[in-house]
């Protein structure tokens, strides 16, 4: 059933596509080739027996070792953590470099960068996470959590980390970074773990970041997580993780961070494409740093559980000043999704999306205000989060049930948004289709399916054609 619709998409995409961005015909492409690839129950022995010729590795840096210069072995069996732990003391000394992992699956344990590095993994180079959580670090919460995201004190250590540096490359031929979740989200499921798992890559306090060129699979937690990082582009990057059974593999949450692009990425996920995020409750509205000037572009993404592209829960430091164009969202929960809670605090303003397309989606735009997790009973339940100033034009789409659900309340209103060329094919006939409960904003044009009554209408010109009789209607039905 599932490789049928997945058959059916293929054939459907290009044609679709054609008339919205031509670069997502080249995504879809990209994308499946690469999930197929990842589902194949022989992709380790593919792995290590379909090898391209091994030509001479860049030198993106005036000095560069190889990981076998330090003694490193890829039979995916020799724990290389000395070799990878020599190797980054190396570059460190030298003031900068770039270290080089051929083809082959290099297992090591979690290890950490340093400032003006590149870490360059050819074709079919796999850096393999060991998956025993008694050889990962244990580090302290984090400072806008305050709180181990899964467990009270200290959470798991990423498997490549990185604190207060400057000037910081992942890149290559496509060559993966695994981090071998499988084990970890059995014993998440089963309740054996005692602190909060880590992320595949997780760089902290830093600046000037690229992540360019590689795929990214099996984090135990959330997969690539810049916290609280300036100055950061993610670009041409695959992750993966199940769609099903992989909880909370996010697949990249910008954490209190500033100034970043993401474009030109597939994501399908066990949860979260792209989340969003600022700090939890009082400890983000203490730490005060928010995540802003943030530009998602050109991605194919995917969530059967959560949803393609989100904001929040965990927005307590505020988010403002982000652009998400030019997204397709397939076979998901949800497409794009901003959520918070009383507690929260902070704020939601100046969101722009455009050219989203959607196919097969439960609910297309969710915007929700009652997501109440919160690390423990100490947060302020009359921090009242705000949000403003939300803009959808150009969004498209077929086979979604409910294209828009905006749940404001009457301690959080939603004020100011905006609807523009709007055109979603739906698979329920029910009236209430886009639901809507305590907000205020406009519908620019004719947009379908009709939209609430609790938005005023403009035509095309920008003229007044009718204010609505109350902003404060409530029509949301959980039932469709």
């Amino acid at each position: 059933m599932l490789h049928q619709k997945v058959l059916e998409l293929k054939r459907w995409a290009p044609t679709f596509l054609s008339n919205h961005k031509t670069l997502f015909t080249i995504l879809w492409i990209f994308g499946f080739g690469s999930l197929f690839m990842w589902q194949s129950p022989n992709f380790e022995k593919l792995l290590m027996l379909r090898r391209a010729p091994a030509g001479p590795m860049p030198r993106l840096r005036h000095i560069a070792f190889n990981i076998t210069d330090f003694g490193a072995v890829g039979d995916g069996v020799t724990d290389n953590t000395a070799a990878f732990e020599r190797a980054v003391a190396a570059v460190a000394k030298k003031g900068g470099g770039q270290l080089n992992v051929p083809p082959g699956v290099w297992l090591t344990c979690p290890f950490n960068l340093t400032s003006h590095f590149t870490l360059f993994l050819a074709v079919d180079a796999v850096i393999l996470a060991v998956d025993d959580e008694k050889k990962w670090p244990v580090m302290p919460p984090l400072p806008s959590y305050g709180y181990g995201r899964e467990h009270p004190g200290p959470r798991y250590g990423s498997f490549i980390h990185g604190q207060n540096l400057r000037d910081v490359v992942i890149t290559g031929h496509n060559g993966t970074i695994d981090g071998q979740g499988q084990t970890w989200w059995k014993k998440y499921r089963q309740k054996r773990l005692n602190h909060t798992r880590g992320p595949l890559v997780q760089i902290m306090w830093s600046s000037d970041i690229v992540i360019t060129n590689i795929t990214l699979r099996n984090s135990p937690f959330w997969t690539l997580h810049p916290y609280d990082c300036k100055n950061v582009t993610i670009r041409n990057v695959t992750i993966l993780a199940p769609v099903f059974e992989a909880p909370n593999t996010d697949g990249i949450d910008p954490d209190s961070c500033e100034d970043m692009v993401i474009e030109d990425c597939y994501i399908s996920v066990g949860d979260d494409a792209i989340a969003i995020k600022s700090g939890w409750d009082q400890y983000g509205i203490s730490y005060a740093r928010p995540s802003t000037n943030i530009l998602i572009r050109n991605l194919v993404v995917r969530s059967m559980v959560s949803a393609g592209i989100s904001i929040g829960s965990e927005m307590s430091g505020g988010v403002s000043n982000i652009t998400v164009e030019n997204v397709l969202v397939w076979s998901s929960r949800r497409a794009v999704r901003i959520k918070t809670a009383p507690g929260r605090g902070g704020y939601v303003r100046h969101i722009t999306y455009r050219n989203l397309t959607f196919d097969e989606v439960r609910v297309g735009i969710v915007i929700k205000t009652d997501y109440n997790e919160h690390p423990n009973g100490e947060y302020d339940p009359k921090a009242l989060p705000s949000i403003e100033d939300i803009s959808f034009t150009s969004v498209y789409g077929q086979g979604v049930r409910v294209p828009v659900r905006i749940q404001g309340s009457q301690e959080i209103p939603i004020k100011n948004v905006t609807f523009q060329d709007m055109s979603v094919g739906i698979t329920y006939k029910k009236k209430h289709v886009f639901q809507c409960a305590y907000v205020q904003g406009r519908v620019i044009g004719s947009i379908f399916p009709s939209p609430c009554e609790n938005l005023d209408l403009y035509d095309e010109n920008g003229r007044l054609v009718s204010l609505s009789a109350s902003q404060n209607i409530t029509d949301i039905d959980y039932s469709i």
